[in-house]
């Protein structure tokens, strides 16, 4: 094994999807997104959820006016696609600059997703006009028929729906997100400039055996939800291979604790505090702290047609303490008030200690290891 270096120098990353939330949540967990992403690409499953032009706007203008002094970061809001939503919204707010992609929930698949696509045959006007436009299609891969196997459901969503999708609309670029099987490494890999996917650090850390060690650990339940450790190793492999279809996007999913543990526990990992320091961790151990910039700053920005980022971040490597609940120095603003402990939300790798930490924040464009 390689020694692997004390201090490490990336290009500013993004985070291709993350759910920032709002009211009191989007006050507290802002901060450490903006913190280190320079750009994201904010989820639209609100109540009610993002489906206009108007409403994206309104959504954006919350989260920048809930940003820290001197945070450089910049929303980027997407669609939430529904049965019935009119094409012409789409283009109009891709037009504008508003919408930066759509999302696709298959209704019913995970938090707040009641409202979503019931059938592909409905959006087809959609998906017609947003191959024509060149905007990309952001997919919640699994199926939601209760006869499958909650842990086949992102593999049967491949093969029903995601491999006709792309014959059916070859031109359409097309992010299958939070990737988590074998399955979904095999058909991302290599097969087209229009075809990515997005990796979560939790998905790199934990197999479904986490869920259960010591009891039943709600605060590792997700959607979809993590796999055998033969699909956690496909997705590290991915991940930490180079290959530009595959880049950061944390997924980060905030809940208050009284909704993680509770008779019907919510789905969903808040890892947006360390999330790069949880990567690198991941990279580390494969020996591949070299591929960690393209991962985290480099690919994503190409897919999606956008430049890379100016600034910097230096991690250094010394032990990380993670608390095991969100405290400063990210609490929420003094007109929201604090967040009680049981609406708090619950921090990924709480409790553990990160081998890396972030030491600072630049806007000199200087990169490398050493």
């Amino acid at each position: 094994m390689t020694e692997a270096p004390s201090r490490l120098t990336l290009r500013r990353p993004d985070d291709w999807h993350v759910h920032l939330r709002d009211g009191a949540m989007l006050q507290a967990v802002l901060p450490a997104t903006a913190r280190v992403f320079a750009r994201a690409i904010v989820m639209p499953n609100l109540k009610p959820p993002v489906t206009t032009v108007e409403a994206a706007l309104a959504y954006r203008e919350r989260i920048l006016s809930a940003l820290p002094d001197g945070a450089q970061f910049t929303p980027l809001m997407t669609a939430y696609l529904t049965d019935d939503l009119d094409p012409a919204v789409l283009e109009k707010g891709f037009r504008a600059g508003v919408f930066t992609a759509a999302k696709l929930y298959p209704a019913n698949a995970t938090t707040n997703s009641a409202a979503g696509v019931t059938n592909l045959d409905t959006i087809a006007p959609v998906l017609e006009r947003m191959e024509a436009l060149g905007m990309p299609l952001l997919i919640h891969g699994e199926v939601t028929d209760s006869a499958i196997d909650i842990f086949d459901r992102e593999a049967v969503f491949i093969e029903r729906h995601l491999i006709p999708l792309r014959e059916r609309y070859s031109g359409l670029k097309v992010v299958l997100e939070h990737i988590t099987t074998a399955q979904a490494v095999d058909y991302v890999s290599g097969r087209s400039p229009l075809l990515a996917a997005t990796i979560t650090p939790h998905h790199l850390h934990l197999n479904r055996n986490a869920m259960f060690a010591g009891g039943l650990r709600s605060d590792f339940y997700c959607l979809p939800v993590v796999k055998r450790e033969t699909h956690r190793r496909a997705l590290v492999k991915a991940a930490t291979s180079g290959e530009p279809c595959f880049f950061l996007g944390t997924d980060s999913a905030p809940h208050p604790r009284a909704g993680k543990e509770s008779a019907c526990g919510c789905a969903g990992i808040f890892n947006a505090l360390h999330a790069l320091e949880s990567y690198a961790a991941v990279f580390e151990r494969e020996e591949a702290l070299h591929q960690l910039e393209a991962f985290a700053s480099e690919f994503g920005p190409r897919f999606y047609g956008l430049p890379l980022n100016s600034g910097t971040v230096t991690l250094e490597r010394t032990p990380l303490d993670v608390p095991a609940r969100l405290v400063g120095p990210f609490p929420p603003s003094a007109d929201e008030g604090p967040l009680p402990d049981d609406q708090a939300p619950v921090l990924f790798h709480g409790g553990d200690t990160l081998p890396w930490r972030i030491t600072a924040i630049s806007s000199v464009a200087q990169t490398g290891i050493a």
